[in-house]
């Protein structure tokens, strides 16, 4: 499931980086100096926290001397540093540009309150993201257990469509929307209980958005179960989804729906009326 992970976000990289060489080609008020510089730096992962130039340019897809300058400048700004002029690696100060946004963010400091007093509630480990891209990406979790394989936190991304709350989320887009996001998105088998299959999954998101809430049981990996609701803000329209996460072997789907869901539908109505 990692190294799944960790392919989704580098091929996630590279599309954007293509994209807005696509779309921005020719404008002059398109710096594609910074671009390949926030590329540079979105290629780490926990996986790859520490990567050569060679490295960095098969992730990224940019030429080596590009990525070569990228380093320089980064480096020089104390973004990113190198024992041996080989290995880079990230320094504390990237964390300033994400740190911003938490602080500045209303749905992000209020979702991560709400989710501490949730989690604490029902003892399990909850969650609030948004789409970015063809992605999840986190912006509030409360832990309460280790639940998966790898170690989630806030500006973490997992793949939409093996996830309960990229389930509520992609139920939301327009038809427009949707086809393009099957388009762009190959569907991976994660476990053997992944929907890989677009119409089963068409049909998949219209039940969600029926009946208001997605359950995910062991798609993205194998033990872990979830739920997952849609969080509106007063202004209308679906901003987040927010999710609770459990072991299957210890939360049966019954329980789920039953006991959990009730509180997870309350906890996002509530956070709804302060965004």
């Amino acid at each position: 499931m990692a190294e799944s992970n960790n392919d989704s976000e580098l091929q996630h990289v590279q599309e954007i980086s293509e994209l807005a060489n696509a779309r921005y080609k020719g404008d002059p008020n398109f710096m594609t100096s910074l671009a390949r510089g926030l590329t540079v730096l979105q290629a780490f992962t926990p996986e790859h926290a520490s990567m050569t130039v060679p490295q960095l340019a098969e992730n990224t897809g940019l030429h080596r001397a590009v990525v070569r300058r990228c380093l320089y400048t980064l480096n020089a700004l104390g973004f990113v540093w190198s024992s041996d002029s080989r290995h880079y690696q990230l320094l504390p100060r990237v964390l300033t540009i994400g740190h911003a946004w938490l602080h500045s963010s209303n749905l992000a400091r209020q979702a991560q309150t709400a989710l501490e007093y949730l989690s604490m509630q029902l003892d399990e480990s909850c969650s609030v993201a948004t789409l970015d891209g063809d992605a999840i990406l986190y912006i509030a979790r409360a832990s309460k257990k280790r639940i998966m394989k790898i170690d989630l936190d806030r500006g973490s991304r997992l793949p939409a469509y093996a996830t309960s709350m990229g389930m509520v989320l992609l139920a939301e887009l327009t038809e427009e929307e949707l086809a393009g996001y099957f388009a762009r998105v190959k569907l991976d088998a994660l476990t053997d209980f992944t929907l890989t299959d677009e119409q089963a999954l068409r049909m998949q998101l219209k039940k969600v958005k029926q009946q208001g809430y997605a359950i995910n049981d062991q798609q993205l990996e194998l033990g872990l179960r979830s739920l997952a609701v849609p969080m509106y803000s007063r202004k209308g329209g679906v901003v987040a989804a927010m999710n609770v996460g459990t072991h299957a072997a210890e939360v049966s789907l019954t329980d789920l729906h039953d006991r959990f869901l009730p509180r997870l539908q309350r906890a996002a109505m509530e956070l709804a009326l302060l965004l």
